[in-house]
């Protein structure tokens, strides 16, 4: 691609002109990622994402930028690859901080707390976890985005989490289960579609072929859930008094189902196929207004002026929340946490995570670095088993460099796609596949878009949850199996090998 018509023949030209890339290239590029990677977890923990991890990245973009100048490339090519990674981002960031908006206004009208605040009724910790992972992968399946489910049904239920004294991170690792096993198995899921063309199957086909993986993994992911509620869970009796986090609830705001009004017409929405950047800003929009209605305390305290218009305090509240997010002081700290959080200046680390993360993947992959990469890994695969593996490997490792799930979706697809054609292995194979590898793993990297998002909304960091998210674990493990025992592994009809390779 080139920014208009008359530079693109220079580009090609330029890189006419250019070496490709070495190993010793790669190497330096590698060594460079997973030095500052581990460098800055090394020194801040799980603090390492509120700025270290994202300058590392940065850096690891620029290592890549003196490799791919140093190949004979001028700056004027790194300049367009960066305005192409950061162009390939523009749905995420305006998604990122519709959801920061949206959490903000939500918990200003009273959504979130009133999610809570019945939950906490409802739901018991014996089988609060594989509740928790049911409930997000129906709404993940209705509305087809994980992002969605987490940003708003996984914040109120991590929010339970923390009044009923169970843990927020396996929590948050089982709504990352149901969002994701939502998300493969929804016609209406984006990354689902994607998966299908570039495999070039019928996203039917393909949606049936990944329940072979996908249902017995979330039947893992809920059984082990369900033991660890039951084993390792509190007991009701050691749970303590919830009573007074459901008192200050009640206090703060007025708690009807009219609350929940901006979930449902997120829902509805998103079944409409709405983009999901605008199905999030208008209904964290409607809850704004609705709240205006509905809590004119918690307005009227939020804004802190007493002697304001009704109607002026409610557009400044509104404001407020979806840039700054909603601030509460109740007294009582899981309260508090709960209620204190959103607004888009909330995803500016993240967005700076992805940024950093986008063009670093975007340099090693349009200047041939991933090529240099993944190139020996396919001629090394000589079986089915190990052609498997080698693509699990391919879109695992790309979530990790790359740190976008659609380059370890896009990638794999597009390098294997001849090769599963020429063993005569049927193209429904590397779709379940590259789904269950790239799409499924992304949330389990900090860095990667996906975790970024998941740790930012949740308030959970990535290393935390990981552990927990079984599914996102156990989804590609038997895509790899079954490679090697031969089940399920559909064979091309002879005819259709030669076609499938061009």
């Amino acid at each position: 691609m080139s920014d208009g018509t008359g530079d693109g023949g220079a580009q090609d030209a330029g890189r006419a002109a250019a070496r490709p890339p070495s190993l010793a290239d790669l190497v330096v590029v590698l060594v460079a990622l997973v030095v500052l990677i581990a460098g800055s977890l090394a020194l801040f923990g799980l603090d390492a994402l509120n700025g270290p991890i994202q300058v590392a990245l940065v850096l690891c973009a620029m290592v890549a930028m003196l490799v791919v100048l140093k190949n004979g490339h001028r700056w004027e090519e790194v300049e367009a690859s960066g305005r192409r990674a950061l162009s390939s981002i523009t749905s995420a960031v305006f998604i990122l901080l519709a959801v920061g908006a949206l959490i903000g206004t939500w918990n200003l009208s009273g959504t979130i707390p009133t999610l809570v605040y019945y939950g906490i009724q409802v739901l018991s910790p014996g089988w609060y976890y594989a509740a928790a992972a049911l409930i997000c992968g129906v709404v993940a399946m209705s509305i087809g985005s994980s992002w969605t489910t987490a940003a708003t049904v996984g914040v109120g239920l991590v929010g339970i989490a923390t009044m009923l004294g169970v843990s927020a991170p396996i929590t948050a690792g089982a709504v990352i289960s149901g969002a994701y096993l939502g998300d493969k198995l929804s016609p209406l899921s984006e990354t689902t579609v994607l998966t299908a063309q570039m495999v070039r199957v019928n996203v039917y086909e393909h949606i049936k072929r990944q329940a072979w993986t996908s249902l017995p993994a979330f039947v893992i992911a809920f059984v082990l859930f369900l033991l660890i509620g039951w084993v390792w869970g509190p007991a009701a009796t050691d749970l303590g008094d919830t009573g007074s986090e459901l008192t200050a609830l009640g206090d703060i705001y007025w708690i009807t189902p009219l609350n929940l009004l901006p979930l449902v017409l997120l829902v509805v929405l998103s079944a409409r196929k709405v983009p999901a950047t605008l199905a999030l800003m208008a209904a964290a929009i409607f809850a704004g207004i609705l709240g205006i209605f509905t809590q004119p305390p918690v307005i009227r305290a939020f804004v802190g002026e007493p002697g304001l218009n009704s109607v002026v305090a409610g557009i400044k509240a509104v404001w407020r929340a979806m840039a700054n997010g909603f601030e509460k002081s109740s007294g009582l700290a899981d309260v508090d946490r709960l209620l204190s959080r959103g607004g888009m200046d909330s995803m500016l680390p993240t967005l700076w995570l992805i940024i950093g993360a986008v063009t670093f993947g975007t340099l090693l992959e349009e200047f041939g670095l991933l090529d240099r990469l993944i190139d020996p890994m396919v001629r090394a695969a000589k079986g089915t088993g190990r052609l498997f593996a080698t693509v699990f490997a391919s879109a695992f490792g790309l979530n990790v460099i790359a740190g976008d799930q659609y380059i370890a979706l896009v990638l794999p697809a597009r390098v294997f796609r001849a090769e599963f054609a020429r063993r005569g292995l049927a193209p429904t194979n590397l779709s379940r596949l590259t789904a269950d590898s790239g799409t499924v793993t992304s949330p389990l990297v900090p860095w990667n878009s996906c975790g970024a998002f998941m740790g930012a909304v949740l308030g959970v960091p990535t290393l935390a949850y990981l552990p927990f998210c079984f599914f996102n674990i156990a989804s590609p493990l038997l895509s790899v199996i079954y490679g090697f025992t031969g089940f399920t592994v559909e064979r091309l009809p002879a005819g259709d090998r030669e076609e499938g390779e061009e």
